[in-house]
């Protein structure tokens, strides 16, 4: 991730394009892990990178970035397309109904946090931190939403 983001901020620089960031977090997923099962987590895990995969062009950067924390770079949409596309994604997850080995899985939800490259930082690791503290925002918001950074 880090190599490809170095190589997409040389890129929009010379060409003058933004990139896109979004972290997500899957709320409560310790929790759902543990009501349902690692093998119920790592199916919801399947199934919110699918979600991220339908969601995302041929161009754009799609990783787990640890746990149930995902992140998409999106080279060359602005923070409003960013915006829009931090939504509906948020929006595909709540509205999956999920069953795994027969049970019927609790609704999903999902944080997360927007940045925007030159606005939010100039260089990947200022956007990424950018985009992980609008993820902590959007927690302590209450969860299930999409929070943008503030600027600095």
């Amino acid at each position: 991730m880090e190599e490809s983001f170095n190589q997409e901020i040389l890129r929009a620089q010379r060409q003058q394009h933004p990139i896109g960031v979004i972290m997500l977090d899957i709320d409560h997923f310790k929790q759902f892990n543990d009501t349902f099962g690692h093998d119920a987590g790592d199916y919801v895990l399947q199934v919110v990178a699918e979600v991220l995969k339908n969601s995302v062009r041929g161009s754009d950067i799609a990783c787990r970035y640890g746990g149930e924390e995902m992140t998409l770079i999106m080279p060359e949409l602005s923070l409003p397309a960013i915006c829009d596309r931090a939504e509906a994604i948020r929006t595909a997850i709540s509205q999956l109904h999920l069953n795994h080995n027969g049970q019927n899985l609790n609704t999903l939800t999902a944080s997360i946090g927007v940045a925007c490259f030159p606005q939010h930082g100039t260089t990947p690791m200022a956007v990424i931190k950018a985009a992980d503290g609008a993820l902590y925002r959007a927690k302590a918001n209450g969860r299930n939403c999409a929070i943008v950074a503030t600027l600095s």
